[in-house]
């Protein structure tokens, strides 16, 4: 695994200025007023912040802005960076601050003057959510991402504030890990052997293999993997921090870790990046992580189906038809739609099980998701207002892009089989919402139901605030946030 970036918190000292290596930043506010850090800085520089902050440049900064000076005289550092920030800036600001200095820093150790700052836990977790590098496969040494430290007036505050958000950070990191791992490297069986270290941070870990599966009757999750020689498995993650007697909230995510689109195979182009394809079950498996470190007082389940979408002689083929673990059929019309197919009997094993609160699924699910939305927003789909308002509410709180898109029973007309209860598919028009349309099939009525179609938002092609390109971690700090506000 990548490696989370150490953050140390320590009282300020300003001597320690002279000789801090990497990077120094301190903070000022718009109107340029210098407190104690910031007059040692100048002091140190012969006056180089000050005339930074007289100058005509300083009149055009912005809050959140970051203004460095190289091998400032009279210091080791190899910069001083100048932060703009309110003294009390609101989170997305704190946040996007610390990810700025981040990429700055390109993986030098940092030192912040923090001092008595507003929102310093924030200023951290986006120091440490942007120092995240995957460069475990690179055969060239690297430096590892150096440590952050942070001076504060109270330091042992400060590090208690920090320390759930950290958790979240871990949560994340485990996220894009996985989603940016090569499908040669994360099997199935690999896979659930990442879930099953997690036993370690208290989580109840469970495997059920392809003759147990089948034994549930899971036949549409296993016809997806019957072409692969990759088996097929279920990993159930239990986080138990709540009242005993507490229906949990399950988490359902779609584990495809590489998808060719089986018999109807995808265009050669791209199909490199369907190892992102099981970034669903990675963000089920940050997120029980993350709660599990920050010991989250509530009960969740987090259910992940994984497998893997090959063409073969023993491949599902279209035209077959599949009975699911409810116990309705299904037409395979496109073997490329078969994150539904694995969903769909996890969801349904989930609430047979566990009786749940609530469920959220999460899947990169649909091409046509990223044609309405874009790579901003994750699309939302849910059968209750309540459920769902509150997930956005606490996706809107984390910065985590998410929109409500449509349900509707004219919807099913479209996934009607001449041969079969259902098709896998509904044609061209709508295929977002025709495959929410699918998996709400296999919702009981008295559960509430969300599912978020993250194909746009689990890994992108250029960076982010808060992430290099590729794996982004999106999801993780919604929905321990979700659960913070809801469940705890």
């Amino acid at each position: 695994m990548s490696r989370l970036v150490p953050v140390r918190f320590q009282p300020l000292d300003l001597d320690a200025m002279a000789q801090a290596e990497g990077r120094v930043a301190i903070i000022i506010t718009e109107d340029g007023k210098m407190g104690p850090a910031v007059r040692r800085a100048n002091r140190l520089t012969r006056g180089a912040v000050a005339r930074l902050v007289e100058s005509e440049r300083f009149e055009k900064v912005k809050s959140g802005e970051v203004i460095s000076l190289a091998w400032p005289g009279g210091m080791a550092a190899q910069a001083l960076d100048v932060l703009i920030l309110p003294r009390r800036p609101d989170q997305d600001e704190a946040r996007k601050a610390g990810a700025k200095l981040a990429k700055l820093a390109g993986g030098k150790p940092v030192l912040v003057m923090a001092a008595n700052q507003h929102r310093t836990e924030d200023l951290a977790l986006g120091l440490v959510l942007r120092s995240y590098d995957f460069d475990v496969h690179k055969t060239k040494e690297s430096d590892p991402a150096g440590d952050i430290t942070i001076a504060h007036n109270k330091p042992d505050e400060a590090e208690a504030a920090f320390a759930p958000l950290y958790a979240v950070a871990d949560g994340v990191r485990m996220t894009r890990d996985l989603t940016n791992e090569p499908a040669n490297v994360l099997t199935t069986t690999e896979f659930a052997n990442r879930l099953e270290e997690m036993r370690a941070l208290g989580l109840e870990v469970e495997v059920l293999d392809e003759d147990q599966l089948a034994a549930l009757g899971m036949r549409t999750l296993l016809s997806v993997g019957q072409g692969s020689d990759s088996p097929s498995k279920v990993v159930v993650m239990q986080w138990n921090g709540g009242d005993k007697d507490d229906a949990p909230l399950a988490l359902v995510g779609k584990g495809v870790v590489f998808d060719t689109g089986g018999i109807s195979l995808k265009p050669a182009a791209g199909m490199e990046d369907m190892t992102m394809d099981m970034g669903g079950a990675g963000v089920v498996a940050g997120t029980m992580r993350a709660l599990a470190k920050r010991k989250a007082k509530a009960n969740v389940v987090g259910l992940v189906g994984l497998v893997e979408n090959m063409p073969s002689g023993n491949a599902t083929r279209p035209g077959d038809v599949v009975k699911s673990m409810k116990g309705d059929t299904v037409e395979i019309i496109n073997t490329d739609a078969e994150g539904r197919l694995v969903l769909c009997d996890v969801m349904w094993y989930a609430q047979d099980r566990f009786k749940p609160v609530g469920m959220i699924d999460l899947a990169t699910l649909t091409g046509a998701i990223i044609i309405g939305l874009g790579h901003e927003n994750a699309g939302v789909f849910s059968n209750n207002d309540t459920f769902c308002d509150a997930f956005l509410k606490s996706a809107k709180a984390e910065d985590e892009g998410a929109w409500r898109m449509p349900l509707g029973p004219k919807y099913d007309d479209l996934l009607k089989s001449r041969i079969a209860d259902m098709k896998n598919v509904g044609g061209r028009a709508a295929g977002s919402i025709t495959a929410a349309q699918f998996l709400q099939r296999f919702v009981k009525e008295e559960t509430p139901w969300i599912h978020l179609d993250i194909a746009g938002v689990a890994s992108v092609s250029a960076e982010t605030s808060y992430a290099p390109k590729g794996a982004t971690g999106w999801g993780v700090r919604a929905l321990s946030r979700f659960v913070q506000d809801n469940f705890e």
